[in-house]
């Protein structure tokens, strides 16, 4: 059975992939499938730079709902680094024991999975112990172009990503998750 990927782009790679996508037509608020997920609720409200984001105002509870359906069923949440969607939902910090739910929290670097800039993300997974994971790519030096310029910075600027690449994920890392909904979905079933 193939994994459910919530809050994808319209434009999603995931599209191209064995997956069940819900997009904004779709709806992902009215997922009540058992399958485990790949959730990628809509982060611009939980982020760093929050205070400079427009979300619709139903936006944050997406997020909320995202972690109840990956604790409901198992599977993966990607968001931003230090999101602090992981302080309101009660997220285990990367290093911290898993919660109730048996969650933890892995910090990866989408560099490493084929992304033009380094792009921070934490990843809350439910159904997979951190041994259990797929290989994660590690990839060494500087990436080609950064999120955000840091005006403060002296050395030679990179060119920022545009908000597509920004938003958009890796078809790498897209695989790399559905492969760990995938594997929630197999430990939930012994």
């Amino acid at each position: 059975m193939r994994p459910s990927v919530l809050f994808a782009r319209q434009d999603s790679i995931y599209k191209s992939l064995d997956a069940d996508v819900w997009d904004i037509e779709r709806d992902a608020r009215n997922y009540t499938d058992v399958r485990p997920v790949v959730a990628h609720p809509p982060c611009r409200a939980w982020g760093r730079l929050r205070q400079f984001a427009k979300p619709r105002p139903d936006e944050k509870e997406l997020a909320l709902f995202a972690v109840a359906v990956v604790r409901r069923v198992g599977g993966v949440l990607e968001h931003p680094a230090y999101s602090t969607l992981w302080a309101a939902a009660g997220l285990p910090l990367p290093g911290c024991k898993p919660d109730i739910f048996g969650g933890w929290t892995l910090p990866i670097v989408q560099f490493w999975f084929g992304h033009r800039a380094m792009k921070a993300t934490w990843l809350y997974i439910v159904g997979v112990s951190p041994t259990g994971v797929p290989r994660i790519p590690l990839v060494l030096g500087d990436s080609p172009a950064v999120i955000a310029q840091n005006y403060k910075r002296k050395s030679p600027r990179r060119p920022e990503v545009t908000d597509r690449e920004r938003e958009a994920t890796p078809p790498a890392l897209a695989l790399w998750l559905l492969e760990v909904a995938h594997l929630a979905k197999s430990e939930s079933c012994q």
